[in-house]
């Protein structure tokens, strides 16, 4: 069983995506953001850098930052990574893309949209410009390819699919100009992982549940 410390964010719906994917036993353990459950004794002692999601796997084995978590997952399984060499390196490389420039670059254009306590338009333009140039490289890389990484649906394409969705569900943005990034954002949605995990970042940020659980015996809940 692995325990995965989370809340309802891009980042936490990467890892349960992926756990659904490999078909691994998980049980959630809610970290509430908005009461800075991130922040206790205790939850540092896994994660000391205070952020989610963080994964403690049954051998008491713990990891945080979520590129490296899917990475991980995707080696105890075999599962979401090619098997030649070059293309595994690719996929990380869309891995660090993600983790260096799409999450920080939206997280802030969200912050900016919706959490600062007074407008800054100089951030807003910037931030908005910054992400429709990132949203651009992302498209282009899908112009003639199912997947960021070929054919076949990788850690790459879970690493950013949150984002996307957080760009059109909280960001409230478009795909208008971006194509080929809506065929494959609507091509992942319809994965039962994927939408087991959207289903978990729902409740989590409903607050509909503190604790969700979820074994090898409950696909279609929370498997």
């Amino acid at each position: 069983m692995i325990d995965v410390y989370t809340w309802a964010t891009p980042n936490g719906t990467k890892v349960i995506a992926a756990l659904e994917e490999c078909s691994l036993p998980y049980r959630i353990i809610a970290v509430n953001l908005g009461k800075n459950e991130q922040t206790t004794s205790a939850y540092l002692t896994i994660n000391p850098n205070g952020k989610i999601p963080s994964i403690v796997d049954g051998d008491g084995f713990s990891l945080f930052e979520s590129g490296a978590i899917l990475w991980y997952l995707a080696e105890k399984t075999g599962l979401l990574l090619p098997s030649d060499k070059k293309s595994r390196h690719l996929v990380n490389q869309w891995i660090m893309f993600q983790m260096s420039a799409i999450g920080p670059i939206l997280g802030q254009l969200h912050h900016f949209k919706a959490s600062a306590p007074e407008a800054v338009p100089y951030a807003l333009a910037r931030f908005t410009n910054e992400s429709l140039r990132l949203l651009a490289v992302l498209d282009g890389q899908l112009a003639q390819r199912q997947f960021l990484v070929g054919d076949d649906y990788t850690i790459a394409d879970i690493s950013a699919w949150p984002w996307i969705r957080s760009w059109l569900t909280t960001i409230k943005m478009d795909l208008d100009r971006f194509g080929h990034v809506r065929r494959w954002y609507d091509t992942i949605q319809l994965r039962p992982a994927t939408i087991a995990a959207v289903a978990i970042y729902d409740s989590l940020r409903s607050g509909a549940a503190a604790t969700l659980a979820a074994d090898t015996s409950t696909v279609g809940l929370h498997r």
